[in-house]
């Protein structure tokens, strides 16, 4: 899968980055490079702490999970 990230160079010289497909995922970083490892983290952040809240929400329920590779 590949991602689309939007970037902007803000006024102070940063660049601002978005990804298209997950507008939530938001970061900055002084170098392209780095802008988009910084916004690989915050994707990571995003499925992890989306991944706890499921957890939680389904606590106690009877559900099954499968892992889906996504190519």
């Amino acid at each position: 899968m590949q991602l689309t990230a939007i970037i902007e160079r803000s006024p102070d010289g940063w660049l601002v980055g978005q990804l298209e497909e997950l507008p939530e995922v938001i970061s900055q970083g002084r170098t392209q490079p780095e802008l988009l490892d910084n916004l690989r983290d915050a994707m990571e952040q995003l499925f992890l702490a989306n991944k706890e809240q499921a957890e939680k929400d389904n606590f106690g329920r009877d559900v099954s999970r499968a892992d889906l590779k996504v190519a």
